[in-house]
């Protein structure tokens, strides 16, 4: 176990959630408040994507990254700003031509999917080293768009999060880092209970985790019911966490989660009955090392 576990918090996500709870947040102002509000309940790091005010559908635009990163950077929050990458790998093969897109692919080109991150210079976002059946959807992420995204975040001086979704993911991730395309210390991000991926189980996290490199960090979440479980086999495993209402809208069994800062409090709780303690901000620039540290 580590003795300091960094918490992060995903505070909105893309997902079909508004109108499932009262809280999503939505606007850049609340999404920036949910941000802030997570820090203060004990995350390090806000993982944040942006939606459209007037429908609450997912969004790249990137009017509503500057409006939420400006909003957090005036505040007195030192919350971890992290901005998603994932948006634009989405691909639904068309019925007639499947070579042609369906309504609700949002495919776009490397350079596109990091432009915010090129603005806006975050300290963290993430980089799904992923290709794969996501629902009913393909996710795609093929190896050289990955590598143009990776040049690109490493231009900025920001650290991509590296998602991996199943056991491929990581030697793909692992090569990136081979190539030089990441700064050290790497940051892997094990993701669970997605459909279909790896499935959110103490095995699968433990098999996960022996395959991260020697030097890397890591951090582990499982969604829905399974977030909590996975915040304590993530600590007794030596991992960092994540929580929030992009992954989890519950906070117990049938009862709804007041907000992000409630999950954030639960998993601090967690994470200090298991004998470990949460890491600042602060603490956490450093251990990573982030833009800025040493």
């Amino acid at each position: 176990m580590r003795e300091k576990v960094i918490v992060t918090c995903a505070v909105t996500g893309g997902g079909d959630t508004v109108g499932k709870h009262p809280a999503i947040p939505v606007t850049p102002e609340q999404i920036a408040t949910a941000a802030i509000e997570a820090g203060e309940a004990g995350a390090a790091i806000a993982h944040i994507h942006v939606r459209d005010p007037a429908t609450g559908k997912p969004s790249r635009d990137i009017r509503y990254y500057r409006d939420v990163v400006e909003r957090i950077r005036a505040s007195n929050s030192d919350i971890i700003i992290n901005l998603t990458c994932g948006a634009g790998g989405r691909y639904i093969p068309g019925d007639n031509d499947p070579k042609q897109g369906a309504p609700g692919t949002t495919v776009a080109t490397p350079l596109d999917r990091v432009s915010h991150v090129v603005e806006l210079k975050p300290e963290i976002c993430s980089l799904d080293c992923a290709t794969m059946n996501m629902g009913e959807f393909v996710f795609m992420n093929t190896p050289g768009h990955l590598r143009t995204m990776a040049k690109q975040i490493k231009d900025v001086g920001t650290k991509p999060e590296l998602e991996v979704f199943d056991i491929g993911h990581i030697r793909l991730a692992e090569k990136l880092v081979q190539d030089g395309l990441i700064a050290d210390p790497p940051l892997y991000q094990i993701v669970l209970g997605v459909a279909w991926s790896l499935p959110a189980t103490p095995q699968a996290m433990a098999y996960a985790s022996t395959l991260i490199p020697p030097g890397a960090h890591w951090a582990s979440f499982g969604i829905s019911r399974m977030q909590f479980p996975m915040v304590a086999q993530a600590v007794l495993l030596g991992g960092h966490v994540r929580v929030g209402l992009e992954d989890n809208l519950y906070i117990g069994k049938g009862e709804l989660a007041k907000n992000n800062a409630a999950l954030v409090e639960k998993a601090v709780k967690i994470v200090r009955l298991l004998g470990a303690e949460i890491a600042s901000p602060a603490e956490a620039r450093q251990e990573l090392k982030l833009r800025g540290t040493q």
